[in-house]
């Protein structure tokens, strides 16, 4: 039995799989930041299938799975919830790497409320350019894209047509954007759902033309830090990344990149990289 967790803070897409079957679970998110191994086992215990997982080998990928002592929170979790013959704790990014990359060598690159990225030797991540979150960093990310798209709209740099349909769609206010932004938590996640907005208008010049600033800027600040970016293979994963293909692979084009897979999530992947050697 192979179980493999794609976490974030949100929600846990599991896959739990035998020789004649797979189950397909979802959970609240998991992050070690924000949970304790109580916490977390709180979230699985009501979940999981009656099941003999004694001989279950678990690959949990998760966001804050980076540190030891974040990864050893959810071990205990994981320990306790399921008593398998082994446990693997690694990053989302890693698991971006293995998904899209597979065994070969390649860029892995996340878009989605926030973004990230790595060199990838088919084995492990050789190089990282730190994503710095969205105040400092996190270029094409949702978060980014919607924060870009709200200031834009409150210091006048968009058109009154679009002014107009964004305080139709939402019914907010000045007050309230400031409000969430400053005063709420999670405004990273407050911020990206506004890219629906920019999905939906998108054939709008000055939409097109802010998205593909964002995406332009990604590729700028981060894969060309990348030794030899122009001769690898450039992998993205992410709602950002699916939902707007078309400009990324037009940017792809005219900076000289070479994008051979976009994927909206990593699961799928992740079940061949798991499967295909066993």
């Amino acid at each position: 039995m192979i179980i493999i967790a794609d976490s974030g803070s949100t929600k846990t897409d599991w896959r739990i799989i035998s020789e004649n079957n797979t189950i397909q679970l979802l959970t609240d998110g998991i992050n070690p930041f924000f949970q304790d191994s109580n916490e977390i086992l709180s979230i699985l215990k009501p979940k999981l299938p009656k099941l003999d997982y004694s001989q279950a080998e678990v690959y949990f990928y998760g966001a804050g799975c980076s540190f030891p002592e974040k990864k050893a929170i959810v071990r205990t979790a994981l320990q306790e919830a399921l008593k398998p013959s082994s446990i693997n704790i690694e990053s989302d990014l890693l698991a971006a790497a293995r998904a899209l990359c597979q065994n070969q060598k390649g860029i892995a690159c996340i878009l989605g409320t926030g973004s990230n990225s790595c060199l990838y030797n088919g084995n492990e991540i050789t190089h990282n350019v730190s994503p710095l979150g969205y105040i400092l960093g996190d270029e094409g990310s949702g978060a980014v894209m919607g924060k870009r798209l709200i200031a834009d709209l409150l210091k006048n740099q968009l058109s009154d047509k679009l002014k107009a349909l964004f305080f139709k769609e939402y019914e907010t206010s000045h007050k309230d954007i400031l409000d969430s932004v400053y005063k709420q938590p999670f405004p990273n996640r407050y911020l990206a759902q506004f890219t629906k907005f920019l999905k939906k208008h998108i054939s709008n010049e000055e939409i097109e033309a802010l998205v593909k600033t964002e995406l332009k800027a990604f590729i700028s600040r981060n894969i060309s830090q990348y030794k030899d970016y122009n001769n690898t293979p450039i992998h993205f994963i992410g709602s950002i990344a699916y939902h707007f293909k078309n400009q990324l692979e037009e940017i792809a084009v005219s900076e000289n990149i070479n994008i051979q897979t976009i994927e909206q999530t990593p699961m799928e992947g992740l079940i061949k990289y798991h499967t295909s050697s066993k």
